[in-house]
C-alpha cells in the first residue's frame, strides 16, 4: 500500500474540505509540466461536467430549465479548459 496525500478544496463561502488521494496518482495523470493542483482541478471540472451531463441527458424525466442551464455552463467551462467539447471527449452527442 502507498502513502496518501491530501488536497484541500475551498467553497465560495470559505468552507473547506480535504480529499485524500493515493500518493503518485496525481503525477500519473499529469501532463508534462502540469502542477498537481491543476491536475486535481482538471478532474473536478471533468467530473462535475460529466455528472451534470448525466443528470440532464441520461435520467428519467425532465431535468428542468435551471438544471439544463447548469449543465450548459459546465459544458462551456469544460470546453474552455480542455479545448474540446464534452461530447467529443465522451464520444457521443445528443
Amino acid at each position: 500500500m502507498v502513502d496518501t496525500e491530501t488536497y484541500t478544496v475551498e467553497a465560495p463561502d470559505g468552507e473547506t474540505a480535504d480529499v485524500e488521494l493515493a500518493s503518485g496518482l496525481v503525477d500519473l495523470l499529469a501532463q508534462q509540466g502540469q502542477q498537481p493542483a491543476e491536475v486535481v482541478n482538471d478532474l473536478v471540472v471533468h467530473s462535475f461536467a460529466q455528472q451534470a451531463h448525466m443528470i440532464v441527458h441520461h435520467t428519467e424525466g425532465e431535468a428542468g430549465e435551471q438544471v439544463a442551464d447548469i449543465e450548459s455552463t459546465m459544458a462551456e467551462l469544460f470546453e474552455d479548459r480542455f479545448g474540446q467539447s464534452l461530447e467529443e471527449a465522451m464520444g457521443h452527442s445528443h
